[in-house]
């Protein structure tokens, strides 16, 4: 993983808001393993530059324009150790925040950048037709991804996310004060709006997912190069890839001749339950993470934790996880309450881990209790604020705020609870693993909200359809930039094995009614097929679990309900949901 950022100016890089150093320190917060920055200067006579050091302030005799790419690195796969940006011979520079899980061969021993440059070198460019394009390349990666790649013979800037948003990318536009075009992983804080008295300017934006490009022409200026007109957007040249953000079903409800109780669909859960098992796999590779510590495993050690509520979608990663990875590491269940013993989601955790003990005794289980309150967390709520940004209602900060602390893994373990032969007793933990399972994209694809039964009943099959789609048509701007970039702020990576494309594609190879039957009560027709796939992982009791958001599972909604609007009942009446944040309440 890596935070990336990329300045276009004619002017002086390191000033405005947010300074160059500002941001360093925002994406640093991301990978801390090593800082890097490469600057490209395109001179008013066409020629082109390459430099990997710090600019003097002083701007330089000739330059037109200037390019800083830079990466701060959280270094989870290759041997040796890499420092992006990642310049090559011949002066093509990229920064890759990412994990490529296939379509692009990552030998064991390499580093997804160095083996995703080595492709993009070998691209056409201009009006070359021959060979593959950069579009070809970045719609062949399976896996999360955002980038930033400079190809120097078509003088073009490349930037983009994957097709389903799994990592945070925003924009800032050249303003009158600040003429720089800024895209970055992150938005540092001072910068993430601006005042006029009564409202707040939102100056950073997410990029919707695709390839986008810019042509740096001689003589062009910032504002210039970046006008709407002058920026590419290119299609996906993956067909397979197309399908599946175009997010369309053959088959939505039970025709005249099958109907939803008549098949058999034992076959189906096998199907989901062999995919989800392989995408988990995939994300839970651990050799080069042990290596990066020296080939030194240190006692107790847990280089994969899970989000853990103890909720059906994390039961299942956490029993996916037991059979991928070997018995010698101990697994993490990171989880948050803001009520104590009380909340929902600590009581359904220790419930939850009884049962993964009982269907794996052998494993080393570790439930952190990270518990909180909004009272103890003022610098930390306005510092979780410019994480969610762009993002700005109340649900955002409090799902934000959960998730982050998560990732934070700062907690408790009660040694008796998780049956700890050395210790019964309660004590100070903080996780060190570096990858953290979370299970987005289930509730969208197995129709898990309580709103999709409210449409199903409006409008049946064919409305319950629609929502689904249009939720993961969505889910970029919703909630994967901001959840990778509160996870990613504490130096860990968040991985989505519900969001894999095998998963999605094989979800919507299944008729709508083997996915979901929201004819049953809540806790046995919602996702259907994951309560199918929980009983044939042993996974009885979580297979019966309702559906729980975080911010009401760990009960941070009922805190904020209070101190934001006086009570549960005044929030609910205000929709409080949706409101954007009131900063002074904060």
């Amino acid at each position: 993983m890596c935070g990336i950022a990329l300045i276009l100016s004619d002017g002086e890089i390191q000033e405005g808001n947010p300074s160059l150093e500002e941001l360093q320190s925002s994406l640093l917060r991301r990978g801390p393993d090593r800082l890097g920055l490469a600057r490209v200067l395109l001179s008013t006579d066409g020629e082109v530059a390459v430099k990997t050091e710090v600019r003097e302030k002083e701007k330089e005799e000739g330059c037109s324009l200037e390019l800083c790419l830079i990466g701060a690195e959280l270094q989870l796969r290759g041997v040796n150790t890499i420092c992006q940006p990642l310049v090559s011979p011949s002066g093509n520079i990229l920064i890759f925040n990412g994990e490529i899980f296939g379509g692009i061969k990552v030998p064991p021993e390499k580093n997804d950048a160095e083996s995703l440059l080595r492709e993009l070198e070998s691209c056409c460019w201009g009006n070359e037709h021959k060979g593959k394009s950069v579009p070809d390349v970045l719609s062949s990666i399976r896996g999360p991804w955002a980038l930033m790649y400079w190809q120097i013979r078509s003088r073009t800037v490349w930037y983009g996310r994957d097709a389903f948003g799994r990592r945070s990318l925003l924009v800032r536009e050249p303003t009158s004060e600040d003429k720089r075009f800024i895209i970055s992983s992150v938005a540092p804080p001072s910068s993430k709006n601006s005042f006029d008295g009564t409202s707040i300017a939102y100056t950073w934006q997410e990029i919707p997912c695709g390839i986008y490009s810019i042509c740096l022409k001689e003589g062009t200026s910032t504002k210039e190069a970046v006008m709407d007109e002058k920026i590419s957007k290119h299609e996906w040249r993956d067909p397979v890839l197309v399908d599946l953000i175009n997010w369309e079903r053959k088959h939505s409800g039970p025709d005249s001749i099958l109907s939803a109780t008549d098949v058999p669909q034992s076959s189906s859960a096998q199907k989901v339950l062999h995919v989800l098992r392989e995408s988990v796999m995939r994300r839970t590779i651990v050799d080069t993470l042990i290596q990066q510590n020296g080939n030194k495993e240190e006692e107790g050690e847990a280089p994969i934790a899970i989000l853990f509520s103890g909720g059906l979608d994390s039961m299942i990663l956490a029993a996916l996880l037991d059979q991928c990875l070997s018995k010698r590491y101990w697994i993490d269940l990171l989880n948050v309450s803001f009520d104590g013993e009380s909340a929902p989601d600590r009581i359904s955790a220790k419930s939850g881990l009884r049962e993964l003990q009982q269907i794996s005794p052998n494993r080393r289980w570790r439930l952190v209790e990270i518990d909180s309150s909004l009272s103890d967390l003022k610098c930390e709520t306005d510092h979780v604020m410019s994480l969610i940004h762009p993002s700005r209602t109340y649900m955002d900060l409090n799902i934000g705020t959960a998730l982050w602390l998560a990732a934070g893994g700062d907690g408790y373990v009660d040694g008796e609870t998780c049956r700890l032969p050395h210790s019964r007793s309660r004590y100070k933990y903080r996780s060190k693993s570096r990858v953290l399972l979370i299970g987005s994209g289930a509730d969208e694809q197995c129709a898990g909200y309580g709103r999709y039964r409210t449409k199903f009943r409006s409008g049946g099959w064919p409305s319950l359809e629609e929502e689904m789609r249009l939720d993961m048509q969505r889910i970029w701007k919703r909630n994967m930039g901001r959840d990778d970039r509160c996870v990613s702020d504490c130096g860990k990576e968040a991985r989505f094995p519900f969001l894999d494309e095998d998963v999605i594609r094989s979800l919507l190879e299944l008729p709508l009614w083997e996915i979901a039957n929201l004819e049953a009560p809540a806790g046995m027709g919602d996702k259907k097929i994951l309560r199918q796939v929980a009983n044939l992982l042993g996974l009885h009791e979580a297979a019966l679990l309702p559906k729980r958001a975080i911010q009401f599972g760990t009960r941070i909604a009922r805190e904020s309900n209070k101190k934001v609007f006086g009570s549960n009942r005044a929030a609910n009446q205000a929709s409080a949901g949706s409101v954007d944040i009131q900063l002074n309440a904060q």
